[in-house]
Order: structure tokens, then C-alpha cells, then sequence
């Protein structure tokens, strides 16, 4: 599939949801959406992902009377499937300026892919156009019917089930999840990923939005999946969200900690991060207080441990900076560490697995 990434003003380090497509989808990117950074390329920003020209807006791409006055069968731009929304802000909100590139992108019979908690396919005016010109809108947080309660029966798998986990939301879970599962299946094992959120979700194509799910049946939508998966491969690498300690999206990663049930823990920091990230008044604990949370919260319903950590040095300019970065992280944590962008998963994966 060919597909445009919307990331107005925030390409590339606050669309998380864009970046992590480019890292790991199988998909073509055509273009990312930039009004800020229009004429340049992704490879200037971020050089380790799937290159892609930066544009201004979606008629750049499909050109502006694109399908207008054609039969529905003519409505489908052949250079171009669906418009994905990379940018997930606070509280999931739409943002009104975007609101032209999804008409474009809608009226050229493109799909629209959308992680966010405004539901694209309930706006009136879109679900109109998908349905005139004959494409879909898919919001991916969205959870399925029939989610219920855990029954706490997760650790009856065969798999070894390893999480992410963070000390603040966006510090690399997604990221880490993504390439250990990579290292392990390079390395010769059977790893799957278990998506729990919209980044996720887009890159595997199925998946639970946990921070979308009624509260009740967040651990039971996590534990749905590793029984749908965990007697199919050897290893699952669950996707974290949130912090233990985030003054609003704790309770997402609790219900994922108990619902996933998991052997193994691999705790995820950004370097030289002190409070969290949108909450700045909220100082971040000592770092060696989180292995004592997590696993003192976990045990419990099933006892685990940290056996490792992945830590975010992209701001830190040497690779010495980033080892010495590295280093103090290991200490705190008491087990191995690596930046498994910079430096690769293999230095902890033997530990993980």
C-alpha cells in the first residue's frame, strides 16, 4: 500500500505515531504532510527510516481537482491508498487545520487511517465523502466488541511474554517492543509483536487500543491477545503505554502490567528526562525507584522482573555521550542497557529472552 503521513508541525520528534510507520511499516510512504518543513526531506531529519519528500498538504499529492466530476470507479487516485494521521496530541483531539487534507485526501477516494480518540468516522462530513467516493475511514482505537474482564490466566501460555514499560509516556516502548522482536527473530527465534496502541496497532495490522477500552476490561483486552497469540510463538514482546507513576495514563499501564502477566520486564527512559513530558510540574522519580514500583506492583498477579533497559539517547550528539548516558542508566537499574536505535537490541536481547 502507498500511503501519505500527515505530521503537520510536529515532524519528526513530536509525531510519534508518523515516525514510528516510517521506522517499521511495510507499507510505501509517498510523502510526509509538513506545512512547517514543505520542500525538504524525512532523511534530513530522521536519516535511519524510510525516506519520503515532505509536502504541504494532500493536494500537493494528488493535485487538486483530483476526482471531481468522474465516476465512483475513476474516484481512486492510482498513486496513493490512504492519508494516515502521524500526530497523536494530548487527549487524542482533531485538529481543524487538518481538516482540508482529509476532505482531499477523501474526495480523491483515498483511505483515511486515524489513531486518534476523534473519531474520523463519526464526523459527518467525512463519513459523507468516504461514502460518495467509495473509500474508508478506519479508527484504529476503536476497540472491538465483546472485551470483557481478565480472568488472570495469561501466564497459561507457552510463550515467554517480555513488556515494555517507561518512566514517562513517549520515551521509546513502541520503539524497543519493535526492534527486540526484530533482534529475536533475526537470532533464529519465533517472537511476535502485541500491538496495545494506535502506533501499534498500524504497524501489525490488529491489535487492542488499551487506552480506548472501558476501564474494566483493559487487563482482559490484553490478556485476549496474548491468548490469541501465545501458543503460536515462543516469544511475545508486549507493546507498554504510559507510566506507573503518569498522573494521567497510569491506569493504561496497570491494566497492561496485569493483564499481559509478563516473565520479564524491559524498563524505557529518555536520557536527561527529569519531569513528564506535559505534565512539567510532576518531577520524574529516581530511576531506580521504577524497578522497585513495577515489580513490586506486578507481583501480586504475577511476579516479574526488570532484567534490562532501553534508553532514548536521539538528543545526545556523540556516541560517547550517549555510552556514558548508557552506563549511569545501567547502574540505577542494576541490569544491562542499550539504545537499541543507536546501538542496537542485540546488546541486551540474550538478557530479555
Amino acid at each position: 500500500m502507498r500511503i501519505a503521513i500527515l505530521a503537520h508541525e510536529k515532524f519528526p520528534h513530536r509525531a510519534k505515531t508518523g515516525l514510528g510507520v516510517l521506522r517499521y511499516t511495510d507499507d510505501e510512504v509517498v510523502a510526509v504532510l509538513d506545512r512547517d518543513n514543505a520542500g525538504r526531506r524525512v532523511a534530513e531529519f530522521v536519516p535511519d527510516v524510510q525516506d519520503a519528500p515532505i509536502v504541504e498538504s494532500m493536494a500537493d499529492i494528488v493535485g487538486r481537482d483530483h476526482g471531481r466530476g468522474q465516476n465512483q470507479d475513476q474516484y481512486r487516485n492510482r498513486d496513493i491508498d490512504a492519508l494516515l494521521i502521524g500526530i497523536s496530541p494530548i487527549g487524542g483531539a482533531f485538529d481543524e487545520s487538518w481538516r482540508a487534507d482529509v476532505r482531499t485526501a477523501l474526495e480523491a477516494g483515498c483511505d483515511v487511517i486515524s489513531g486518534l480518540h476523534y473519531f474520523l468516522g463519526e464526523d459527518e462530513e467525512f463519513a459523507a465523502l468516504a461514502d460518495e467516493h467509495g473509500c474508508e475511514i478506519r479508527d484504529v482505537r476503536e476497540p472491538p466488541a465483546g472485551l470483557s474482564v481478565s480472568e488472570g490466566i495469561a501466564d497459561e501460555v507457552s510463550a515467554e511474554v517480555v513488556l515494555t514499560v517507561g518512566t514517562d509516556c513517549s520515551v521509546g516502548k513502541l520503539t524497543t517492543t519493535m526492534e527486540l522482536a526484530r533482534a529475536a527473530g533475526e537470532a533464529g527465534h519465533d517472537a511476535a509483536v502485541i500491538p496495545t496502541g494506535q502506533t501499534g496497532i498500524m504497524i501489525e495490522g490488529w491489535g487492542n487500543p488499551i487506552d480506548r477500552v472501558v476501564s474494566d476490561f483493559t487487563a482482559g483486552a490484553v490478556e485476549e491477545m496474548i491468548l490469541e497469540k501465545g501458543d503460536e510463538h515462543d516469544y511475545l514482546f508486549v507493546e507498554g503505554q504510559g507510566s506507573i507513576v503518569h498522573p494521567a495514563y497510569s491506569g493504561v499501564t496497570a491494566g497492561i502490567l496485569h493483564g499481559s502477566m509478563p516473565d520479564r520486564l524491559v524498563l524505557c527512559h529518555a536520557a536527561g528526562t527529569e519531569v513528564i513530558h506535559g505534565y512539567e510540574s510532576f518531577d520524574l522519580p529516581p530511576i531506580e525507584a521504577y524497578v522497585e514500583r513495577y515489580e513490586s506492583f506486578a507481583q501480586p498477579v504475577h511476579e516479574t522482573e526488570v532484567v534490562a533497559g532501553a534508553l532514548n539517547t536521539a538528543h545526545l550528539e556523540s556516541d560517547a555521550d550517549a555510552r556514558a548516558a548508557l552506563d549511569e542508566f545501567a547502574t540505577a537499574i542494576d541490569a544491562p542497557a542499550t539504545d537499541v536505535v543507536r546501538f542496537g537490541a542485540d546488546e541486551i536481547l540474550d538478557t530479555v529472552i
